[in-house]
């Protein structure tokens, strides 16, 4: 079995998961949250890890359209497609400006211009009068879709965040795979040889930027659509850091990555308090009490050890070693058997 059909297998798998989760006890609003920050994550991937360009903004395109689509939903009563329709566009313009500027320079100087103007964006937020300040933006309404499914239900609701989640991936994947992406590979390898191959290396990256911005944008408003606020952490830059942890713990530069990178990260945010008071509880360690209040120590703690140990990340190791078992494999097959095996 070659190794598309494994990971066929695998990504099979993780989908019918997902379509039973409910039913195993999950708590559907967990799972759609945790389903927004993966599409967040694959498409800062999508920069990054296929393209090579480090982008610390992403939070504004996140920020940005989980306003614009609540705003748009809450304030001028739009349906909930047109609000999500809204704000992915929302988030593509924020990357084409972004990104307009962005490409004109390389390395850390382009990564400083996307925090710089991130963090533009973020005191707008803060100051524009329909965010709602330091309150957010509140009572966000789930409307119905299309004038005919209610999305008030938990459960209906989830299974719509589950079919445009897995429709943006396979977008994501369809790019990767196609003509562009591979021009997009060219270029993080070796742009000067891209260039001198005749493409225009800055229409190819500008063109990544809005796609993963507009990607991103509908991560964030499916997020508002879902909880039914948007606040300032999601533009603020602590957001953009999130998802290059998310990125960097899952592996860069692979599908599969993020996703798992974003799971690990939004259960320890959530999750860690009540592993440390079961650990408390079973074995009388009182201090395990205050893991809960110490979630970025634990998360910076899990990326240092990471990037120590696991270069390329959890998903990237794991590739890497299911392809050196292979390799066993297949080459102990290929060895000549002896006259005395025969016999």
């Amino acid at each position: 079995m070659n190794a598309n059909k494994l990971r066929m297998i695998g990504y099979g798998l993780v989908f019918l998961g997902l379509l039973v989760a409910p039913a195993m006890g999950a708590y559907p609003v967990f799972v759609m949250k945790l389903l927004c920050f993966a599409l967040f994550a694959s498409a800062f991937n999508l920069l990054l890890g296929y393209t090579g360009l480090l982008s610390f903004g992403h939070a504004a395109f996140l920020g940005g359209a989980a306003y614009a689509a609540g705003h748009s939903i809450k304030a001028w009563g739009l349906t909930p497609e047109l609000g999500l329709l809204l704000g992915t566009l929302s988030g593509a313009v924020l990357g084409l400006l972004v990104g307009f500027f962005a490409i004109r320079r390389q390395g850390i100087y382009s990564t400083m211009i996307t925090l710089a103007l991130a963090q533009m964006f973020f005191f707008v937020c803060l100051q524009a009068p329909f965010t709602g300040g330091e309150d957010g933006l509140q009572g966000v309404p789930r409307g119905k879709l299309f004038g005919l499914v209610d999305l008030q239900n938990d459960l209906v609701m989830y299974y719509v965040t589950l079919a445009v989640v897995t429709a943006a991936f396979l977008v994501i994947v369809r790019t990767i795979h196609s003509p562009y992406g591979q021009v997009l590979k060219a270029i993080k390898e070796n742009e000067s040889r891209a260039v001198s191959l005749g493409y225009d290396t800055n229409r190819f990256k500008l063109l990544a930027f809005v796609l993963s911005a507009g990607l991103a944008g509908l991560a964030g408003s499916l997020k508002t659509l879902v909880l039914g606020f948007a606040t300032l952490s999601d533009a603020h830059w602590t957001a953009s850091g999130h998802v290059i942890l998310m990125t960097l713990v899952g592996g860069m530069g692979t599908l599969s990555g993020p996703i798992v990178g974003a799971a690990v990260v939004v259960l320890l945010e959530n999750k860690i308090g009540e592993f440390g008071q079961f650990v408390a509880a079973h074995t009388g360690l009182e201090w395990f009490n205050a893991l809960g209040e110490s979630v970025s120590m634990v998360t910076g703690l899990i990326f240092v050890v990471c990037v120590l140990t696991f270069r390329s990340g959890i998903m990237g190791e794991l590739t890497a070693l299911i392809e050196r078992v292979r390799a066993r494999i297949f080459s102990n097959g290929d060895k000549p058997v002896s006259r005395e095996q025969k016999k």
